[in-house]
């Protein structure tokens, strides 16, 4: 890139479309829907727009699509059969349960509760657990989507030094392995690390999920990385924005996502390949 010249914008919602786009296709050919249910306890905003948009992208592809939803303030049990009943559901091929959840209601026991080969956002502990082991199966669905954000961009992750901000189970610690498996050096960081800077400013590849409005500022990026802004925040005004301070980075950055339209696109777009991932091959490999 030359000198002076600002970032080039990865466009999340024009990535996710070719994908989608393909997955049309394919579904078409089927002789068979695919099926994705959709589990929300309560009526939480944020959650509302995030199952929707899921649900209506399923719909526009052809799925088969079944929403369930529990009242805020319902009891454990009552989430794990309703999980059951979809594990059993043979319209069903995969299912996410929207995060997070109540208070009162384990988070890792209703995950744990979802088959395998129907764990669509594959944050389970079977998916999960072979990630580990580099016998991928059904990779989550944000981190797989951040690798082919990284990807679009042409530049190879081989031999790269990627840094990763947030060691949460859905982005932080996934997309780290999985870096690592493309032969990336990566460095977590997260809210105890001390000097942030040091570690930021030798990324060639960012990733942040941290949650916090503005963390990454100008001064922190090396110049011509490749930035990724995975958190989807509310400013003061409440606009939303992420973790990077996305007007100054740019200026510094050789790539960089914008917030809204850069993760969140993906992230629907590989839900959405995963389920039909389910339906064609998991039964036969899990």
């Amino acid at each position: 890139m030359k000198k002076g010249m600002p970032a080039k914008i990865i466009d999340g919602k024009l990535e996710a479309e070719k994908v989608l786009k393909k997955l049309k296709v394919l579904i078409s050919g089927l002789k068979k829907r695919p099926g994705l249910a959709i589990v929300r306890v309560g009526e939480d905003p944020a959650s509302i727009t995030y199952t929707g948009s899921k649900e209506k992208k399923a719909k526009e592809l052809g799925f088969y699509t079944e929403m369930h939803i529990l009242p805020k303030d319902a009891e454990e049990f009552a989430l794990l059969n309703e999980v059951d009943e979809l594990n059993q559901s043979e319209k069903i091929h995969g299912m996410i349960v929207q995060l997070p959840l109540p208070k009162h209601i384990d988070e890792h026991l209703v995950i744990d509760a979802i088959l395998p080969h129907k764990d669509a956002d594959g944050i389970g502990p079977v998916n999960m657990g072979n990630l580990l082991r580099g016998k991928n199966l059904v990779l989550p669905a944000t981190p797989k989507g951040i690798v082919r954000l990284i990807e679009s961009t042409g530049v190879p992750i081989k031999g790269k030094h990627a840094v990763v901000i947030g060691r949460s189970n859905i982005v932080g610690k996934p997309i780290a392995l999985l870096l690592q498996q493309l032969h990336a050096t990566v460095t977590m960081c997260h809210s105890q690390t001390k000097d942030l800077e040091k570690y930021t400013r030798d990324a060639d590849i960012l990733v942040s999920a941290a949650g916090i409005p503005g963390l990454v500022k100008k001064e922190m990026v090396k110049k011509g990385a490749i930035v990724i802004d995975v958190s989807m925040n509310r400013d003061k005004k409440g606009k939303l924005v992420g973790d990077v301070d996305f007007e100054e980075v740019k200026k510094v950055a050789g790539y960089i996502t914008p917030v809204p339209g850069g993760v969140g696109p993906m992230t629907i777009a590989m839900l959405l390949e995963n389920t039909v991932w389910c339906m064609e091959q998991a039964p036969k490999n899990i």
